[in-house]
Formats: C-alpha cells, structure tokens, sequence
C-alpha cells in the first residue's frame, strides 16, 4: 500500500483522499495559492529585468548614458544574490506566508518610489530596494510547492511555481517595454507595482501560514559548495545567465543602433522574443531529464552563434528579427535547465542549493550588466554582443567537460 502524504500548513491534517494506495485530493484553495507566488515570481522578476528594455527612454529622461543607464539592472541583481542566501538565514523559524507578503510589498512601494524619482540617483535607491524583495521572495518561493501539495503533485506544482519566473524571463520585459512605448516608462514601473499589491491580496487571501519546518543556516549554504554537482552548476549558472545580460541589457539600443529598427517596434519584437522563449522552455523542459548536460551545452553553443552573427547577419531589420527570434528561443530554456541541474545535484537539501543558485543568478544578471555596460561606453554595442558569445561558447566548453557530475 502506498503511504500518501499530508499537505504541510496548518491545514496539513485536513486533506481529503481517494482511499488507499491513491494520493490524496489537492484543494483548488492549495492550486489557487500556488499560482498567487508565481504570479508574485514573475512581478519580482519583471521588476528587476524592466530597465532593459527602457534604457533609452530613461537615459533620455535624466540626461545618463545607455551605459550608467545599466545600473538600474546591476543594483539590484547585487543586492538580491546577497538577499537570497542570507534572508532564509535571518528569519529562522519566520512564517514565510508573512516575509512573502512583505517582500511583494516592499516591490510595490519600490516601484512607486521609481514612478515618483525626481532623478537617477533616487531611481538607484529604489531599485536597491528591489534588488532586497526579490532576492529574498525567490529564495523563499522556489520552496513553496513541496510544502503545498502531496509527493504525488510536487512535480505540477513545482513547474507552476517556477512558470511565473520562466514567463517574467521571456515576457516580463517585452511587456513593461509596450506599456513604456503606449505611455512612459513610468507608467511601466507603476503597472508592475500594482500587480505586486495584487498578489499581496490575493496570498493574504489564499496562501496558508507555513513556519519553516527546517531553518536554513549559514553552515548549510556553506555545504552546498562542498557538493561538486552543485559547485558545477552554480558556475554554469554565472556563466550562461552573465554572458546572456551582458548583452541582452542593451537589446532594446541594438535593435535600434545595429539592425535599424525603430524604437517604436521595440516592444513588439521583445514580445516576440518572449514568445520564442516559452518555446524554448518547453523544449528545454522535455529534453532536459534525459540529459540536462547536453541540453546548456547546446544552448551555450546557440547563444555564442546567434550574438556573434548579431554584428554581421543582424545590421538589417530581417536578419535582427531572425536572431532575435532564435536569441529568444535559446535564452527561454535556461532557467529550466539550471534549476534542473541544481535539484538533481542536491535532491535533499533543495532550499539552501535553491537559494545559493538564486544568489548566482541574481550576482550573474548584474555582474553581466555592469560589465556590459562598461563595454558599451567604452567601446560599442557590437561589443557587448561579442562579450555575450565569447561567455556562451565558455559555458559550453566548461559544461561539456563536467560528464557524470549530475545525476
């Protein structure tokens, strides 16, 4: 007979099963709550990623380079892969249900503070602001759907958790980039706001206390690194998320400035881009338990090839939009395959190697940022693009020679 186990909460004693050897009845309040945190997922995510696709309209708003613009993305990916390993740490036994809720309103009144800035440098302080909320919200949330459900829908419940992270990834930008085009960009940031509040409502609503059943310590995170599947794919991680936003950051003044497309068609085409993306999160998706290896090794590869041909093939609207469409379609498939690799590097500590590959992620996203940022006032934008495939081409080189490190 198979044991079924309980839902974890304060409700965990009161789910209802079919009878013996089935699993138990998950409540439509438990999947209702489940994608309240990935819609917080992707609201977080929107907001770290949204000054991407409007660099040159801020830019242009208090007189900054494309370049220093860049920070806007650098801050807060800074802060947060601090946040993500040390919030767990700090609140201890804290109930998540209310440091979720906190965290999303902090975003909320983050992304006001952007809509209200005066200048850049309180537009920095909000983003560092950001950079606390969702480092924190995503070390926490990535968690949430082992605690929800029974053993028997982990897996349903950790793909809908983590679409909202996948979605913010391929279509958070493109979205804030058309709200910005319709209006200005702060109406973008105030839309992002705005749904954060939401999800507040709908988690106080829906969402049940859940006290940390295992606090996570800094002896933990520091176990992590001893683990060398994980070691392998915290570097994989860095590698392929740092090379992706060294270039990706200034994608909306290369679609502009090398394929000659106007900035009124930016927003359109990152949409595309983002369509492109959840085709690659499927694809990615279906591939990436066979052999998650060969799966990064082939989008690294994919990476390098489109953002080298970027300066070449891309200098007309046809060909930009071509490899836009495949830089989509590569990039959509990397959360999935990384996230992949660190679960089945540490199956059992899946929190604290969870919230150390957050950390890097975030550390990559602004690293990347910053790094393409002093390219591309120091150099050109063409730059960057080759920054982005020279690391593309490193990851895969570096993956393929890790065989046997992930289970």
């Amino acid at each position: 007979m198979t044991i079924v186990e309980p839902v974890q909460g304060t409700d965990a004693g009161h789910v209802p099963t079919l009878g013996p050897g089935l699993p138990a009845v998950v409540p439509l309040r438990r999947w209702l709550a489940l994608a309240a945190v990935a819609v917080g997922t992707f609201a977080m995510v929107t907001a770290e990623q949204l000054p991407m696709g409007l660099l040159t309209p801020i830019g242009g708003s208090f007189d900054v380079s494309e370049g220093t613009a860049g920070l806007m993305v650098t801050v807060p990916g800074l802060v947060a892969s601090a946040t993500a390993p040390l919030l767990p740490v700090l609140i201890r036994r804290g109930d998540r249900r209310t440091v979720l809720i906190v965290l999303l309103g902090l975003m909320a009144g983050a992304n006001l503070l952007s809509v209200l800035a005066p200048d850049f440098t309180v537009l920095l302080a909000s983003r560092f602001l950001v950079g606390i909320s969702i480092g924190g919200f995503w070390a926490l949330a990535a968690g949430i759907a082992v605690r929800m459900v029974p053993a028997a829908y982990v897996g349903r419940a950790t793909a809908i958790t983590f679409g909202g992270a996948t979605a913010a990834n391929v279509l958070g930008v493109p979205a804030g980039t058309l709200i910005g085009e319709f209006s200005n960009w702060r109406a973008a940031f105030a839309t992002v706001g705005g749904l954060g509040l939401l999800v507040v409502g709908a988690l106080l609503v829906l969402l049940p206390s859940l006290p940390a059943s295992d606090p996570v310590r800094l002896r933990t995170l520091g176990a992590q690194l001893r683990n060398r599947a994980v070691r392998a794919g915290v570097l994989t991680t860095f590698l392929l998320v740092g090379g992706h936003f060294a270039a990706f950051t200034f994608v909306s003044p290369v679609l502009q400035d090398v394929s000659g497309i106007s900035q009124s068609m930016v927003g359109p085409l990152l949409l595309v881009f983002g369509a492109a993306g959840i085709l690659g999160n499927f694809l990615a998706g279906a591939l990436v338990g066979r052999d998650v290896r060969r799966v990064i090794t082939a989008i690294g590869l994919l990476l390098a090839v489109i953002l080298a041909l970027f300066p070449i093939v891309g200098t007309s609207p046809v060909g930009g939009v071509a490899l836009l469409i495949g830089w989509g379609l590569a990039f959509g498939g990397v959360p999935v395959s990384v996230q992949t690799w660190i679960l089945q590097s540490a199956p059992r500590e899946a929190e604290a190697a969870t919230a150390l590959n957050t950390s890097v992620f975030n550390l990559a996203i602004a690293l990347g940022a910053l790094f393409g940022g002093l390219v591309v006032d120091a150099a050109t934008l063409t730059a960057a693009l080759w920054v982005g495939a020279a690391v593309g081409l490193l990851t895969s080189l570096t993956v393929w020679r890790t065989r046997g490190t992930t289970g």
